[in-house]
């Protein structure tokens, strides 16, 4: 049985929630916004964010700008090396890749998303990468991880997603994906998404032992199993 796995990428691979706080607040600050602790806790797991930023600066700029401005200065980042990957993330990417294919589901730009896959040396290892200008709607709404699940060929209930987010956890289950959470900093999930994930990690690297668990064949159909 094809199973395939699905991750998110910022503050799940790569390393990169401060570098679109830097980006974004910056582009704020040249619209008369100053930044705020709420600001930056409103960025994490947003599929919106170019419209809140937008939002933030007045009617000065229109979500489109902020894309622009910010993945240019984001991609710029990358290409400083200051977008690390997290520790064990590939590993993570190889580990998936031996039990069948994998795909990418997440809200950046397709820019800045290539140009850290190919800083990663990931780029030809995933079947499928959908980016925040791929789908109509973002998460926590299902269409990032559907819209994977098609490009790899296999169905949601044979896809494994590798989350950092809550909004990214209600993504994945909403499209019927198990989810392997990996919250960021030790985050606390919140109680509505606290026992959706099949399996929780502490960091990335202690999440290799889980994800190759969960992607072990199994006998009979799929089941959600509960929280490790």
């Amino acid at each position: 049985m094809t199973r395939a796995t699905i991750f998110d990428l910022d503050d799940t691979l790569v390393d990169s929630a401060d570098t679109w706080v830097r980006v974004c607040a910056a582009f704020a600050a040249r619209h008369g916004h100053p930044w705020r602790a709420e600001d930056t806790a409103a960025l994490h797991g947003n599929g919106r964010w170019a419209a809140y930023v937008a939002g933030l600066c007045g009617g000065a700029a229109d979500p489109a700008e902020v894309v622009e401005a910010c993945t240019t200065a984001a991609t710029g980042e990358v290409a400083a090396g200051r977008v690390p990957a997290l520790p064990g993330a590939v590993d993570l990417v190889l580990e998936a890749g031996r039990h069948g294919p994998v795909g990418l589901a997440t809200a950046s730009p397709r820019r800045f998303v290539l140009a850290v896959l190919d800083g990663l040396g990931l780029s030809g290892r995933l079947s499928a990468v959908v980016c925040g200008e791929d789908v109509a709607r973002a998460k926590p709404a299902p269409d990032p991880y559907l819209r994977a699940a098609a490009e790899i060929g296999v169905p949601p209930y044979r896809c494994l997603a590798v989350e950092d987010s809550p909004n990214g956890i209600r993504s994945a289950t909403a499209a019927g994906m198990r989810v392997l959470a990996v919250p960021r900093g030790g985050m606390t999930l919140p109680p509505d998404v606290a026992h959706l994930p099949a399996a929780q990690a502490p960091t990335t690297a202690a999440a290799l032992p889980l994800l190759t668990r969960l992607l072990a064949p199994q006998p009979g159909p799929l089941v959600r199993e509960g929280t490790v």
